[in-house]
C-alpha cells in the first residue's frame, strides 16, 4: 500500500476518489529552513526539491514501501507566497495577486526505500480578477480559517473559485498534484492496474 507523506486533505481526496489505497504519514521535516536554502532556485524546482525532502523523511521510516510526496508553490510577479500565517497576511496576500497572473506549481515524487522512482512537476496558470477590499472581506469572512493551510489562500473547489477570472492547466495541479502523471506511474511501477 503506497504512504502518502502528507496530511494534506486535498490530496488525501484524490487519492480516495481515484481509487487509489494508501496511508497518511506526516513527514518531520523544517519546510521554512529548507526554502531558505533554496533562494535562487526556480519555483518548479523548489516544489520538486520540496516533495523529493518529504518522501525521503517518511521512506527512511518504512523500508520497502513506496512512498508518495508532494509539495505547491504559488509564485505571483516574481514573488514566492507561504500559506498566510494570519488573516492579515491572508488579505495582504489577497491585495498583492489581485489582477495578476498566479503561477501554481505542483510537485509529486515517488520513493522507495529512500530512492526516487519518480518525479513530476507541472504548473498551472490562474488568472485572479481584480478583487475589492470589501471582497476580500467576505471571502475571508466566509473562508478563514480553512484557507489558512492553503498556498494561494483559496480553494478551488469551493468560494475560492471566485478568485480567478481564467484558469489554464489540469485541475488536480490546481488541487495540489498532478494526479494524471501520478497515476501512470503508479500502473508503471506495478502499484495500480493497467
Amino acid at each position: 500500500m503506497l504512504i502518502l507523506a502528507s496530511q494534506s486533505a486535498s490530496r488525501k481526496a484524490m487519492l480516495d476518489a481515484a481509487g487509489v489505497a494508501f496511508e497518511a504519514r506526516s513527514p518531520d521535516l523544517d519546510e521554512a529552513e529548507l526554502k531558505c536554502e533554496l533562494i535562487a532556485v526556480p519555483p518548479g524546482e523548489i516544489a520538486g526539491i520540496l516533495a523529493e525532502a518529504k518522501a525521503m523523511a517518511v521512506s527512511v521510516g518504512h523500508p520497502g514501501r513506496l512512498v508518495l510526496g508532494g509539495d505547491s508553490l504559488v509564485e505571483v510577479g516574481g514573488r514566492l507566497f507561504d500559506k498566510p500565517k494570519s488573516r492579515a497576511d491572508a488579505k495582504a496576500h489577497l491585495r498583492f495577486f489581485s489582477g495578476q497572473e498566479m503561477h501554481l506549481h505542483s510537485a509529486a515524487v515517488l520513493m522507495r526505500d529512500g530512492v526516487t522512482q519518480w518525479r513530476h512537476v507541472d504548473c498551472a496558470k490562474l488568472r485572479v480578477r481584480g478583487l475589492t477590499d470589501s471582497f476580500i472581506d467576505s471571502y475571508l469572512d466566509s473562508e478563514w480559517p480553512a484557507v489558512s493551510g492553503c498556498v494561494g489562500v483559496f480553494r478551488i473547489e469551493a468560494r475560492g473559485v471566485q478568485l480567478f477570472e481564467e484558469i489554464t492547466g489540469s485541475q488536480f495541479t490546481v488541487l495540489g498534484m498532478p494526479l494524471l502523471p501520478l497515476l501512470a506511474a503508479l500502473r508503471d511501477l506495478g502499484e495500480l492496474a493497467a
